[in-house]
Parts: C-alpha cells; sequence; structure tokens
C-alpha cells in the first residue's frame, strides 16, 4: 500500500509509539482489504466504550495509549455502559462504574468529545457529502453513509480510533464508488408508520447480510423513520449503506444501477411486517421495563414521547435514551418534567444494549426498537416485547 512521506514518519515512529502502533493497525486493515492508500479523514466515531463489552483488557489499552495519543480529527464517543450522571438513581453498582469512568476519562484524556451516544449526528459530528469519515458504531455508519452522504467503512473500535490518531483510514469498500452500488430492490407494497421501520430493515438484513439495498416506499420517510430503518439493517445483517428511491443523496445514481433487470427484487407487503414483529418479541408478558432510544432518541423523538405519557401514571419504569445534548434542549421545552412526571427516566449516555441491565431487578424488557429486540437477548439475557410505546405501556389502577 502506497504511503505518502508524512505517513511514512508515522509509520516508522517519528511521531511517537501511539501513533506508530495505530498506523500499524491501518495499513494491516488496508493490506487485508486491498486498499492502494490511506486517506484524509475528517472525523471519526468510536465504539468500544462501555465496560460491559471491553472489559478490563480494554481500559488497558485505552488508558495506555492515552499517555501520549492525540486525535487529529473532530471525535465523539459510542454510549458507554451507564449514565455517568445518574447511575446510582437508576441502580449501576459503584464498582462497575468506577471502571466505567476510568474509560470515558481515557478517551477525554486523547481529545475525544465524551457525548457518549450513537447518534453524533445529532450532537455536531455531521459529516458533509462524499467526506470520508471513519465511524465505528453500526446504526451511525449506515445514517452517515445513507443519509449524509459520507463515506465510512464499518470500523471496529481499535481501526476507528487508530483512525482518530493518524487522520486516515484505508480506502476501500464504502469510500469507493464502486463499494455503493446496491444489489436488492425493496418495494414496499403497502404504507408503514412506526415500528415497521424496524420490522422491515430486519427482515431485508436478514435477507441481504451485507449487501446494500434499494427502498421504494410509498411515503416519504422521516429522518427517524430512516435512522429506526437503518439501525435494524445494521443489527440483523451488516449493512452499512442503503438507497431510497428519490430521498438518499445518491438515490439518482443508484436507480440506474436499480433499473438493470439483474438486480433481484424483494416484494413486502404487510403480512411481511407483522409476521416479523411477532418474531422480534420473545414472550408475550408485560415488560416491567421499557426503553425507547435505540439509536438514542431526537429531539422530536422525545416530544412524541412526552405526548404519548401526559398526564399518565405508569406502573412499568420507561427509560428514554438520549445524548446529554438533546437531554438539554428536551429539558428547556418542558418534554422531561412530562416524562418524569409519569414515571420516567431521561437516561443519558448509554442504552439498554450496553448497560448492564441484566444486574437489575427488571425481567422483561419493552422496546420500539428491532435493534435492540435483536440484541437484549443475546448481550443482556431478558426477554423482550417488540412494539410501539402505546402499547407497551401499563398504567397504574
Amino acid at each position: 500500500m502506497h504511503l505518502t512521506r508524512e505517513e511514512e514518519k508515522m509509520y516508522d515512529g517519528e511521531e511517537g509509539l501511539a501513533v506508530e502502533k495505530c498506523m500499524e493497525i491501518l495499513v494491516a486493515l488496508g493490506d487485508i482489504y486491498g486498499a492502494e492508500k490511506l486517506v484524509p479523514i475528517t472525523s471519526a466515531q468510536i465504539s468500544g466504550v462501555s465496560y460491559k463489552t471491553i472489559g478490563d483488557a480494554g481500559l488497558e489499552f485505552i488508558e495506555e495509549l492515552s499517555n501520549d495519543a492525540r486525535v487529529r480529527v473532530p471525535s465523539t464517543l459510542n454510549p458507554a455502559g451507564v449514565d455517568l450522571k445518574i447511575w446510582k438513581e437508576l441502580g449501576f453498582s459503584e464498582e462497575f462504574t468506577k471502571k466505567q469512568l476510568a474509560i470515558v476519562d481515557a478517551y477525554q484524556k486523547m481529545g475525544i468529545s465524551a457525548t457518549c451516544t450513537c447518534t453524533p449526528y445529532l450532537v455536531g459530528n455531521v459529516p458533509t457529502f462524499g467526506s470520508h469519515i471513519a465511524w465505528s458504531e453500526s446504526s451511525a455508519v449506515c445514517y452517515a453513509n445513507s443519509i449524509l452522504g459520507a463515506r465510512t467503512n464499518r470500523e471496529g473500535g481499535p481501526g476507528a480510533l487508530s483512525a482518530a490518531i493518524c487522520g486516515r483510514t484505508a480506502n476501500y469498500g464504502y469510500h469507493l464508488d464502486e463499494g455503493r452500488r446496491p444489489n436488492l430492490f425493496v418495494d414496499l407494497e403497502t404504507a408503514v408508520e412506526g415500528s415497521d421501520f424496524g420490522a422491515i430493515g430486519y427482515m431485508v438484513g436478514n435477507n441481504i447480510g451485507g449487501g446494500i439495498p434499494y427502498f421504494k416506499f410509498k411515503r416519504t420517510p422521516s429522518t427517524d423513520q430512516l435512522k429506526w430503518l437503518g439501525a435494524a439493517l445494521a443489527s440483523s445483517g451488516s449493512v452499512a449503506l442503503y438507497h431510497v428511491e428519490n430521498i438518499t443523496p445518491e438515490s439518482k445514481w443508484a436507480a440506474k444501477i436499480v433499473s438493470d433487470d439483474k438486480i433481484e427484487k424483494l416484494i413486502v407487503n404487510k403480512a411481511d411486517i407483522n409476521e416479523t414483529k411477532i418474531k422480534l418479541s420473545t414472550t408475550e408478558e408485560k415488560p416491567d421495563l421499557i426503553c425507547v432510544g435505540c439509536p438514542h432518541a431526537s429531539l422530536e423523538e422525545i416530544k412524541r414521547v412526552s405526548e404519548t405519557v401526559a398526564g399518565l401514571k405508569l406502573e412499568n419504569m420507561l427509560w428514554v435514551c438520549t445524548s446529554i445534548s438533546v437531554k438539554a434542549s428536551a429539558d428547556r421545552m418542558g418534554y422531561t418534567e412530562i416524562i418524569e412526571n409519569a414515571g420516567g427516566k431521561m437516561v443519558c449516555d448509554t442504552c439498554m444494549v450496553v448497560a448492564p441491565i441484566e444486574e437489575l431487578d427488571y425481567k422483561v424488557v419493552g422496546v420500539d426498537s428491532a435493534k435492540a429486540a435483536n440484541y437484549v437477548p443475546n448481550m443482556c439475557g431478558l426477554d423482550v416485547v417488540y412494539n410501539d410505546l402505546k402499547n407497551l405501556i401499563i398504567e397504574k389502577k
């Protein structure tokens, strides 16, 4: 793989041991995937933040790297394992939280913003069309490639961190035009709404694996609905990019490819969606914890939650997961007060997937996210019920 003179200096250790290690990782990835060169990036989004997922070995690696490594581009963190502020109120242990705070501190030491969110595009990390980035959270990757038209592979945590420190990533896969061509046409025969989008994403992701679907919807989806779709595509398959007719920035280019009769076609009807929704639930029991915000909720989503629970008193606990930045807006708009008056909590920095909720007293988790429904049983060992929020709520008698 060709390296510039500046990149050779980094690779040879002239800019320190940390940079040298990171360049070795990037060059190794480039060699594996046949990249001819590295490409400069404009931002990074780094996973491997929750102590639940990286453990002591991950903490040790990050702390060691933080001794002399600093990022070269604006960089943000994926969700942590706890709400960094109200962890005790939510029931998380001091032992776990101590390790979690050490992880976040080490990342901050490298100049990475401790936003701890899977929706960096809602808190200022918004790459421009065509820009090269190195993001690692699967739903964020899908959003960046598909909705923003930026270019990133589905990086692992160490790869994204190395790219942030070196300001470069290997030029292969979704960074290239040929890596962004659709290979499945998905025709929605029915209008869809709410949790339908997650079910569609889950179904298509299972069908296509790591491919690139092209969707044709009856009605124009909102950005939140596209976010749910992408998160499900990325969790049930390994989809990192999709196109939507006349909506996503590369859809016209993709439409010319889809017009080729050789592209496989998948027709989805209402019965398919309803069948998938049933499959996403592992039990018919009522949830004792409801978690929404996977990916992290936008202000508009939080507004809808507040409208749903306004004036109610909930029997089951409700967590609305979001970033600390979006919560600040929800506080000012009065949405947080409405949700808390109903008995719910605004939870920042974390989510039901990467938090150790299995150590709390909950048995069944209600979710409106197909991504969460897919991951919670495996990562937390708890049952899930998949439905729209209004159907998950139990009111106090």
